[in-house]
């Protein structure tokens, strides 16, 4: 495990690593997961075998610091994994985010081009005010007292099922509603926009073929993003077709290719 200071304060955000050759691959977990719990299976693979990893919890999340007097706006988590990656002495990683993560990924790649490399969005939050579900909308639908001392905390985690609950559990309850409300309002200019004037980097977005159609792929598409659709999965394209996810975030060579086995279904 390694540590960074992040801000004035001196909190620490922390990764754990993996040795290896060639330009690194950074996965960076959605709202209330953990690197480890939804990538290490995908690292060990042969795909990414030999190649340096790094997983990354951000703030107040998994074993990083969860100050109070952070804002945790999409902007200060690309900064904090930026300072990661300095620390790390990576650029032109590939950066792998989930989700919310994902998003952070699009904001990092947009203030810190050197870093990035290539990019690998799982189903990354791109528009503002999406519909209220049981995620970041659904969390930002209570105010912050509600849901850190109101019951709102408990509420969700009996709604969002086993999986997630078992990491959200580890995460802060402030950090969590803060980063909902930061979520659902987006950035300025929004992440889509970020994404697609984003032309220094590879991008590949992927969509699980369970969570319906992509809006807007066709804008992404025309802007060099490959949007690729993934059979038989949902959200957690990682867990549900693994086969999938690591061909595109191993990119290149073989893995880039259609193989002949079921796997990747591009839009």
């Amino acid at each position: 495990m390694r540590e960074a200071r992040f801000d004035a304060r001196g909190s620490v955000i922390r990764w754990t690593e993996a040795p290896g050759e060639g330009p690194a691959t950074v996965f960076v977990h959605g709202l209330g997961a953990a690197s480890t719990v939804y990538h290490a299976h995908i690292a060990a693979r042969r795909e990414l075998a030999g190649r340096r990893v790094l997983f990354v919890d951000l703030p107040g999340h998994g074993i990083s610091d969860r100050p109070a007097s952070f804002g945790y706006t999409l902007e200060e988590y690309a900064d904090a994994l930026a300072t990661v990656l300095d620390a790390a002495g990576v650029s032109g990683g590939v950066i792998a985010g989930h989700s919310m993560g994902g998003s952070v990924a699009i904001v990092l790649a947009d203030r810190r081009p050197d870093l990035v490399s290539r990019l690998v969005v799982t189903e990354g939050n791109l528009d503002p005010f999406p519909p209220v579900r049981a995620g970041s909308s659904g969390i930002a639908s209570y105010t912050e007292d509600e849901f850190v001392h109101g019951g709102g905390f408990a509420r969700v985690l009996e709604r969002v099922g086993p999986t997630w609950a078992a990491t959200m559990r580890l995460a802060d309850p402030l950090a969590l509603h803060r980063t909902a409300t930061h979520l659902v309002r987006g950035t300025e200019p929004p992440m889509r926009e970020l994404l697609l004037r984003n032309a220094r980097a590879e991008r590949v977005y992927l969509q699980g073929e369970l969570s319906g159609e992509l809006a807007g792929a066709d804008g992404l598409r025309a802007a060099g993003v490959d949007v690729v659709v993934v059979p038989g999965a949902g959200h957690n394209i990682m867990f549900d077709n693994p086969d999938a996810f690591t061909r595109a975030v191993a990119g290149g060579g073989a893995a880039a290719r259609p193989l002949p086995e079921p796997g990747v279904r591009r839009s």
